[in-house]
């Protein structure tokens, strides 16, 4: 892995999502959710989760986070959420429920995450993590294990 170009990657990425136009945007967030575990690529995302011009980004980069289905994405989403006014709560709680309606499994993978994240010293991170424990629990997943 080469960290140089990784940290590239993440900074024309942040650029893109600064400066381009909705659709770049969420573009740049798509992309930078690949990067969610990456310190300099958390500010960024927290942005873009937040997005004040759009929702359509706030919809697609908190889809991809979520997506990862991992600690490092969980945990900016949590952080989001935590912040988020009711308009940006609401678009991020979608982003939930398209990630995580099919697999059961993969909601209580989440939600496991999510427990975890709620011990946090760091109280946005556990408060948000507390609320979007409570949206995935409310998720009727289609697919259950056998």
């Amino acid at each position: 892995m080469d960290s140089t170009l990784r940290r590239a990657a993440v900074l024309a990425l942040g650029e893109l999502g600064r400066r381009g136009e909705a659709g770049d945007r969420a573009d740049a967030g798509r992309g930078l959710a690949g990067f969610a575990e990456m310190d300099e690529a958390v500010g960024p995302l927290l942005a873009l989760v937040l997005d004040r011009e759009n929702t359509f980004v706030t919809r697609a980069t908190a889809e991809a986070l979520l997506r990862r289905q991992d600690r490092s994405g969980l945990r900016v989403v949590a952080s989001a959420l935590a912040i988020a006014d009711p308009n940006h709560g609401d678009w991020i709680r979608t982003a939930v429920l398209d990630a995580f309606a099919v697999y059961a499994d993969e909601r209580d993978d989440a939600m496991r995450i999510c427990e975890e994240l709620a011990g946090e010293p760091d109280e946005r991170v556990a408060s948000g993590a507390r609320e979007l424990r409570t949206s995935l629990a409310g998720i009727t997943c289609v697919l259950h294990p056998a």
